[in-house]
């Protein structure tokens, strides 16, 4: 007699982060059509796993988009992609504000490197300083900082913060078993 399968296994990271997105109005369906898509009326398509980069996650990726939604603000939240233009570079400063915004919150638990971002721009991500929200020149900041009050505040600022402790929890118990060159090493 074959055994009842009463249960089925899903990667903690994709649970707490599905639940976040939730959580915040955002329904995520996953395709191979697009590799990141809001539609302006509560649905966030991401692409599947099968065309993530190696070090890319669906935590890191939700979160990436929370931040966008952050730094886009209310008057966008209605519209496609956040009211971004991602198919030219036009709309290149909004992106690092949408990375200094994700280092900040990561860097809350410790964990910039874990939700390092993907793409063609990672190597802003990669020379951003310690401080990413700190006064300086690039235009980018004072988006990125706008982003940081909304999510610091009601309604989003409970969700994130849970999200990221948990997800926090989860890095340091895995981080013993991680091979070098694991995202959770």
């Amino acid at each position: 007699m074959p055994r009842e399968i009463r249960h089925d296994y899903r990667d903690p990271l994709d649970q707490i982060w599905l639940r976040t997105a939730e959580r915040l109005g955002m329904h995520v369906e996953r395709s191979d059509e697009v590799y990141a898509s809001w539609d302006g009326r509560g649905t966030l398509t991401l692409s599947s796993a099968a065309h993530f980069d190696p070090d890319d996650s669906l935590a890191q990726l939700i979160l990436h988009e929370i931040c966008h939604a952050l730094c886009q603000g209310p008057e966008n939240w209605s519209v496609s992609d956040w009211g971004l233009d991602n198919l030219t570079d036009a709309d290149w400063q909004r992106e690092h504000a949408c990375q200094r915004l994700q280092a900040a919150f990561a860097d809350t638990v410790g964990l910039r490197g874990f939700f390092g971002t993907t793409t063609d721009y990672r190597a802003y991500w990669d020379v951003l300083p310690a401080d990413p929200l700190a006064p300086g020149d690039d235009a980018a900041i004072s988006i990125a900082r706008a982003g940081w009050v909304r999510g610091t505040e009601d309604p989003w600022a409970p969700v994130i913060r849970e999200a990221l402790e948990a997800t926090a929890v989860v890095v340091q118990a895995t981080r013993p078993f991680a091979g070098p060159t694991s995202v959770f090493a």
